[in-house]
């Protein structure tokens, strides 16, 4: 539905194109498809006072960008409304720079205001219980083993681990080249029980029907690669079956963002091996856990006990 727009197509059918010519991943033409038809669904919809901005682009207002923003956090949430926000920033910077607007209806449009939502990290108790679900003799399990301590020995986004081809495994070397945001490749090591989860299941790889296939991932059955999505799904599953609850991809980013500081690593190296370009980030990430470093200071320190 993100690509199905109801706009005049000599307006909005470009910009798909102009998005795949600049080599923005599918997901995210995805979300930027998506938001552009949810603001002319919106305005079809409960636009009445305006119907014509609900039919072409050109004639939606800031007031309309805003009714739909507060339409958005009521019906969803301020984190959503911000990322439409940002979506349709896109697409209306696109209409101007195309010349179809002098001045885009978003211009003067505040963002909304994202609660930031602390994200807990995942211990190694829990990360145990879910390697404890997969049964390393079948596919699956040795499959998912290989992915679940990828993601926690190398704190990589859901999106790169999926991504990951055959070819970007160096079992000499032990390192992977993860192909990150913004076109930015980049290649860390991993440990020796990721290396041997890794080097079982892409024994167990060879001899699928779909070993000629570049991605790594593989689905248990058919001839087909296992997607981002099927990965959340298993992680889903391993979840549940482990009583690890909200069990994403990310809770291992923020655990190994949390553990490198508390281990006294760099920023700076930190971002290196984690592709982020901006230390906000690093502080972003560190947030869900600073608590729980400063009580461990604090315990260190024994401040007033010697009194």
């Amino acid at each position: 539905r993100g690509g199905d727009f109801h706009w005049p197509p000599a307006v909005t059918l470009p910009w798909p194109r102009t998005l795949r010519a600049a080599d923005h991943p599918a997901t995210t033409r995805y979300i930027y498809l998506l938001a552009a038809t949810q603001l002319c669904g919106f305005l079809g919809t409960f636009g009445h006072v305006r119907s014509q901005a609900g039919r072409d682009p050109l004639e939606v207002t800031k007031a309309d960008i805003e009714r739909f923003q507060v339409w958005m956090i009521e019906t969803r949430s301020a984190s959503t409304a911000l990322n439409k926000h940002k979506s349709l920033q896109q697409f209306y910077s696109w209409l101007v720079a195309e010349e179809e607007l002098d001045v885009s209806p978003l211009a003067r449009v505040r963002q909304p205001r994202k609660k930031k939502k602390l994200i807990p990290i995942i211990g190694a108790d829990q990360t145990r219980k879910v390697l404890d679900t997969c049964d390393r003799r079948t596919f699956a399990g040795a499959r998912d083993e290989a992915i679940i301590r990828m993601f926690a020995n190398t704190g990589a986004r859901l999106s790169e681990v999926a991504d990951l081809k055959i070819d970007d495994i160096d079992m000499s070397l032990d390192t992977a080249l993860y192909h990150g945001k913004g076109g930015k490749d980049r290649r860390v090591r991993f440990g020796p029980k990721t290396g041997r989860a890794l080097s079982r299941y892409i024994r167990m790889r060879s001899q699928h029907r779909a070993a000629q296939l570049p991605h790594l991932w593989l689905a248990e059955k058919g001839a087909a690669h296992l997607s981002d999505n099927g990965i959340q799904m298993m992680l889903r599953r391993r979840g549940q079956a482990a009583d690890v609850e909200h069990l994403h991809a990310h809770r291992w980013r923020h655990t190994y963002a949390h553990e490198w500081k508390r281990a006294g690593g760099d920023s700076g190296d930190l971002m290196v091996v984690l592709g982020w370009s901006s230390d906000e980030m690093a502080r972003h990430y560190g947030a869900s856990a600073a608590a729980e470093r400063a009580q461990e200071t604090q315990a260190r320190l024994r401040i007033g006990e010697d009194v």
